[in-house]
């Protein structure tokens, strides 16, 4: 969702063919090969179930992310002509050390507050440095923060000790990165 926007918001600024490689390019690495990879260790028996429950289970799929993550930026040409998506992989990345760190410290933290928080604040700064008033997508988003923590309450899945540690995972490396692009 955030490449979407960053491609949308800055479509003038790069050839459509460029728009589309880099989309597809991102696509496969951060949502094709993952679904890819589940599901081979759901076959192999690896993990329980594609919502992985079980914290220990977890640990393979943040480790490989974590590499494909990297393989990601070591795109040299996506530092130079997308800094701010860079930043947001290179803080997506973060984020997903600092839930395998948790993971190893014997401690579960909620990968979708990670995800949602990380985006809102994505789109923040992408709305500081255009100028762009995105300020509706973020009173959206914050609510989809707020939807997504009842959620997984609701569900049992996370206590809310867990929940402030995504929403935190995912909210901070974004924000300390800002300087990079913004």
């Amino acid at each position: 969702m955030g490449t979407a926007l960053y491609e949308y918001l800055y479509r003038d600024s790069f050839e459509t063919l460029e728009l589309q490689i880099t989309f597809i390019r991102i696509g496969i690495i951060t949502l094709l090969i993952p679904l890819v990879f589940l599901y081979f260790l759901k076959i192999v028996g690896k993990i329980d179930s594609m919502m992985i429950e079980n914290p220990q289970q977890r640990k393979l799929p943040l480790g490989f992310q974590l590499m494909l993550m990297s393989l990601l930026l070591m795109s040299i040409e996506l530092y130079q002509t997308m800094p701010g998506l860079y930043v947001f992989f290179l803080g997506g990345m973060t984020s997903t050390l600092i839930a395998l760190t948790f993971l190893y410290l014997k401690r579960k933290i909620s990968l979708h507050m990670i995800g949602i928080s990380a985006l809102t604040a994505f789109v923040m700064g992408i709305s500081l440095e255009t100028g762009e008033n995105l300020s509706t997508l973020i009173a959206l988003l914050f609510v989809a923060c707020g939807a997504v923590a009842s959620s997984r309450l609701y569900l049992k899945a996370h206590n809310k000790t867990e929940l402030l540690l995504g929403l935190l995972s995912g909210l901070l490396p974004q924000l300390m990165l800002w300087p990079l692009w913004l």
